[in-house]
This record gives structure tokens, C-alpha cells and sequence, in this order.
């Protein structure tokens, strides 16, 4: 069992930044990737970002590659997303979550998930 817990959220306006942070804890060893989600209101779920949590390797949705930015601390068994040069579209409830795969970027195969931090991004 692993929880997650997401922390970091706001609101802002286009072009703004905002840093968000995932605390893992619990039976760590059992997920090799942890990464971002978001859901719009009106649309599904998808993936943002995501971090090989032994490995380093990271994977990106298209439309927020080179604005956003997914790290992880180790030590502390955190992961951080980076979000710079928002955009009204960014605007979702953003969730970490955590798998054991292959690949990091098999979005439909997390299934540890934390509570959600709503970003805001206002034009």
C-alpha cells in the first residue's frame, strides 16, 4: 500500500508558476514511477509527467513539455512538478500517482493515487 499526498496548489495568472510536491510513504518499494495527472472538468483524466523514481527518466505530455518540469528528491521520497509559463488550458485538479511498470508513461496502469490539488490559471 502506498499513500500519496500532493501539496502545492493555487491560483494564478497566464504565465505565472506554481511548484507542487507528492510525499510518498508506505510500502515505497512497491512502485518503480510516480507521476502527474490532471483533470479538467468535462474531460478524462491524462497524464502530464512522469519520473522513473530509481531510474530519473522522465516523460512528458506533448502540450507541457518545455514548461513543465517533474524531479524527485529521494531522500525524501518526493516528487515535484514544476509548472512554469501557465496557461488558462492548464487549468484541472492535478493528482500524483504511482505505478510499478515497465514504463512510466503506461498512464492507465497507476492505481496509487493522491486526493488532488486544484490549480487555477486565470487569463
Amino acid at each position: 500500500q502506498v499513500e500519496l499526498v500532493e501539496s502545492g496548489g493555487g491560483s494564478v495568472q497566464a504565465g505565472g508558476s506554481l511548484r507542487l510536491s507528492c510525499a510518498a510513504s508506505g510500502n515505497i518499494y512497491s512502485v518503480n514511477c510516480m507521476g502527474w495527472f490532471r483533470q479538467a472538468p468535462g474531460k478524462e483524466r491524462e497524464g502530464v509527467a512522469a519520473i522513473g523514481f530509481r531510474s530519473g527518466s522522465k516523460d512528458y505530455f506533448d502540450s507541457v513539455k518545455g514548461r513543465f518540469t517533474i524531479s524527485r528528491d529521494n531522500a525524501k521520497n518526493t516528487v515535484y512538478l514544476q509548472m512554469n509559463s501557465l496557461k488558462p488550458e492548464d487549468t484541472a485538479m492535478y493528482y500524483c500517482g504511482a505505478v510499478y511498470a515497465l514504463r512510466c508513461n503506461a498512464w492507465r496502469e497507476y492505481n496509487y493515487w493522491g486526493q488532488g490539488t486544484q490549480v487555477t490559471v486565470s487569463s
